[in-house]
């Protein structure tokens, strides 16, 4: 039997089910296969048929305590805040990264009020030293099995008045922060061919639009990079995944700044969080042979 099986096997039950906090290092390989004995696929088949009976088919390195790295995270009520608390309640131990501090430990708050388990670790996107240490810190923590590329603003801009910093800045945002992340994380993911790595696109990923030449630019970057990674590495056992988010979000940036459009818009008109998250982390619980590579999130509500 494959090791992914048993990655996405358990990636279902709750904490209820397991106790996540007894079951740590030579115990997790009995009591894993104790665990597997009391439960079925949807079809019926019993989950103990495709275990081997030696319980040291789980690689000690594989711990129950999975990590999540989310970096791309502001205010509590924006995405990357958002799939962070979805992860947690996954079941996984979430890194959350940004560059503001206090955006980020109120996230990690929120979640650990809730009984999850996070840590917060400021970091620029653009800066392969602390990219470095966010993965590295990660992963001393457990395995990480989810890793999530949020980073990237929008940066509109007249193109004939726009400086060579600025575009390269919505490059080194956008396009270089996700070279630097991935590879860090895909490092930590091959020696176990396990791992999901998700993108955030944008409508910009697909198509131009005026006043946004550079944010097009570094997100259409971004999105064939995934295409890229994704026939590297999925291969070798990672899922590598780029999510299109075709129109506004409801969020703080967007009702903060232009509550204008917001209230032109609609609540249905924007894109709710709650419908994003749960989209990417569908992408996370997919077996590997149905694994979606890029996926468009809209609302039912657009101008066409």
């Amino acid at each position: 039997m494959p090791q992914q099986y048993i990655h996405h096997s358990y990636n279902k039950f709750s904490r209820t089910d397991f106790d996540f906090e007894e079951h740590k290092g030579a115990q997790v390989n009995t009591q894993l296969f104790e665990f597997f004995d009391r439960y079925t696929f949807s079809n019926g088949t019993p989950l103990k048929q495709w275990v081997p009976s030696n319980p040291h088919f789980v690689r000690s390195d594989y711990r129950l305590e999975k990590t999540a790295v989310i970096l791309g995270a502001g205010p509590v009520e924006g995405l990357g805040a958002n799939l962070s608390m979805h992860a947690a309640r996954a079941g996984l131990h979430v890194f959350i990264s940004g560059r503001t501090k206090s955006d980020i430990e109120k996230i990690a708050s929120k979640i650990i009020n809730e009984g999850g388990k996070a840590t917060a670790f400021c970091a620029d996107a653009t800066d392969p030293q602390e990219v470095s240490s966010l993965v590295d810190i990660a992963e001393q923590a457990g395995p990480i099995d989810l890793a999530v590329y949020n980073a990237g603003n929008a940066f509109p801009g007249d193109f004939i008045n726009m400086s060579h910093t600025y575009f390269e800045e919505a490059w080194k945002v956008c396009t270089f922060g996700g070279f630097l992340f991935s590879q860090n994380v895909i490092k930590k993911m091959l020696p176990r061919e396990l791992g999901t790595l998700l993108f955030t696109g944008a409508s910009a990923s697909v198509r131009g639009k005026p006043n946004f030449s550079a944010f097009t630019a570094a997100k259409a970057g971004l999105r064939t990079l995934s295409q890229s990674l994704a026939r590297e590495f999925q291969p070798k056992g990672i899922h590598v995944g780029h999510v299109i988010i075709d129109g506004g979000i409801m969020g703080e940036k967007i009702t903060s700044n232009y509550p204008d459009y917001v209230a032109s818009s609609g609540i249905d008109g924007l894109i709710g969080l709650d419908g994003i998250s749960e989209t990417f982390m569908h992408l996370y619980s997919q077996p590997k042979n149905a694994w979606t590579h890029e996926i468009d999130i809209r609302t039912f509500k657009e101008n066409f």
